[in-house]
């Protein structure tokens, strides 16, 4: 986000029949990436098991259970309370944005509505997650990825060639096609691309985009591993800081 923006006011919404409890504190350190949590709420019906193992994590998170019966064999009383809830929260005018958390694609059109509204809609899912759900918000991130790593030692904190191979092995043409074509849609008159206008339209063309689904903390770290790219660093005119900018070679 934007350093001169305010941080949006966000309500978090999570489906409990079809996201893992088992990393939601990395979940939550993501949504902080994009706002401030406003609203936690997560739906589901609480006398089933299968949604036993979030009990145990909601008090620590400051999250709000919600309960909803399954009235009808085959419905999702679930979603509905959800959307429901989604809309209410809309109307009340205080948040900028909304972070559903679920793999489900019924929340599909709700995404859209509440961009529609003006909201900024970010979703949140594994990656089975149906494309039409994730290309309805802004911005779209795999739960797999966020998975809490084990601390690295020492010597390993750089990592090897071969390390490096395989991470650059994921990323497909597709990819690198989306990059270049990216690039030169911003490129000046010498195809230099600014980075961080670079990442803004990546995101547009593809909500899911994210260099960690390569392996790659950072997108400049994507980008050096392609032989395809060239990097300049230049200086931003400021005491501290640097300004990336990239291009086709």
């Amino acid at each position: 986000m934007d350093s001169n923006t305010k941080d949006l006011r966000l309500a978090v919404l999570i489906d409990a029949d079809n996201i893992p409890y088992s990393n939601i504190k990395a979940m939550l350190e993501e949504v902080a990436k994009y706002g401030i949590p406003t609203f936690k709420r997560i739906y589901g019906d609480w006398t089933k098991p299968t949604v036993s193992g979030w009990k145990g994590v909601l008090l620590d998170n400051a999250i709000t259970p919600i309960q909803q019966y399954s009235y009808t064999t085959g419905k999702n009383a679930t979603d509905s309370a959800m959307i429901i809830d989604a809309m209410d929260i809309l109307y009340t005018g205080r948040v900028d944005g909304f972070c559903l958390v679920s793999s489900d694609s019924d929340f599909t059109r709700l995404a859209t509505r509440l961009r529609e509204a003006g909201m900024k809609v970010f979703g949140m899912g594994e990656k089975k997650t149906p494309s039409a759900f994730r290309a309805a918000c802004d911005k779209f991130i795999y739960i797999e990825i966020l998975a809490i790593k084990e601390k690295k030692s020492d010597t390993s904190k750089s990592r090897s060639a071969k390390e490096k191979q395989k991470a650059i092995s994921k990323a497909d043409m597709d990819m690198v096609d989306l990059l270049a074509s990216s690039i030169n849609d911003i490129a000046d008159e010498d195809g230099w691309a600014y980075l961080g206008e670079l990442g803004n339209l990546l995101i547009k063309k593809q909500p899911d985009f994210d260099s960690r689904n390569y392996g790659f903390n950072k997108l400049v770290q994507l980008i050096k591993s392609v032989p395809d790219f060239e990097i300049d660093v230049r200086d931003s005119g400021k005491r501290s800081g640097k300004l990336v900018y990239v291009r086709v070679k």
